[in-house]
C-alpha cells in the first residue's frame, strides 16, 4: 500500500496496515515513561507474549516470569526501537533473548497431534486409530510433547513462530537472525523429524 511517497506494509489480503504498527505520538509517551502509556502497551500484548512463552516454557509459572521479564527488558530498550515499525516482531525477538537466556531447558510444551498433523503437514499412517481419536489420548499428547523436546531449539521456536503464532517466514527470519531460506529449512525439517518421531502415534493405546 503506498500513501504519497511512503509505502505502508500491510499485512492481509485486503490492504489494512498492520495493527501492531507504533505511532511516533506513542512511541514518544513510552520513551517519556508514560505510566497510562505503558499500561495500555502491557496490556495489548502481554497475552501474545505469554502464549509465545508459555508454547516455548511449557509451564504456566515459568512463561509468567519471562513474560514479566519481557517487558522489563523492552521499557528498557525502547529506545532502540523505530517508531512507525511494526511492535510484535521486535517484541517475540525480545522474548526469545529472554527465553534462551533464562537457561531453562527443561520444556514441557503442548502441542497437540491435529495441529501438527494439519499445520504442520505431515501425514500419520495407521490402520487403527484416527490422528484425531489419538490426539484425544493422554498417552499420545505425551509422545507428542516428547517428539517435540527432540527436535533442536531453533527447529521447534521455528515450528511455533510459523504455526502456532501465524508469523511469515520473513519475520522468523528476523526473529531468529537468519536469512528467510534458513528459516524455511529449518520449519521443513522441523517437519521431517517430526513425522518420524510421530510416525506410529496413531498406534498408542
Amino acid at each position: 500500500m503506498v500513501k504519497g511517497n511512503v509505502e505502508i506494509p500491510t499485512d492481509n489480503a485486503s490492504g489494512a496496515p498492520p495493527t501492531d504498527l507504533l505511532t511516533r505520538e506513542r512511541h514518544a509517551r513510552l520513551l517519556a515513561g508514560d505510566e497510562a502509556a505503558w499500561h495500555a502497551f502491557v496490556t495489548e500484548y502481554e497475552q501474545r507474549m505469554y502464549g509465545y512463552l508459555y508454547r516455548l516454557e511449557g509451564n504456566s509459572e515459568d512463561a509468567l516470569d519471562l513474560t514479566q521479564e519481557v517487558f522489563y527488558r523492552a521499557w528498557r530498550s525502547m529506545n532502540t526501537f523505530r517508531a512507525g515499525e511494526r511492535v510484535l516482531p521486535w517484541l517475540y525477538q525480545v522474548a526469545r533473548n529472554t527465553q534462551i537466556e533464562s537457561h531453562r531447558r527443561k520444556q514441557h510444551q503442548r502441542f497437540s497431534l491435529e495441529e501438527a498433523r494439519e499445520e504442520i503437514g505431515f501425514e500419520v499412517t495407521s490402520s487403527g486409530r484416527s490422528p484425531v481419536q489419538a490426539a484425544e489420548s493422554e498417552q499420545a499428547q505425551d509422545r507428542v510433547q516428547r517428539a517435540l523436546m527432540k527436535l533442536p531449539q531453533e527447529y521447534r521456536e521455528a515450528v511455533v513462530l510459523r504455526f502456532v503464532e501465524d508469523l511469515p517466514y520473513d519475520e522468523i527470519a528476523r526473529i531468529q537472525g537468519v536469512a528467510p531460506g534458513t528459516a524455511k529449512s529449518r520449519v521443513f525439517r522441523a517437519k521431517e523429524q517430526l513425522a518420524e518421531l510421530l510416525a506410529d502415534v496413531a498406534d498408542v493405546h
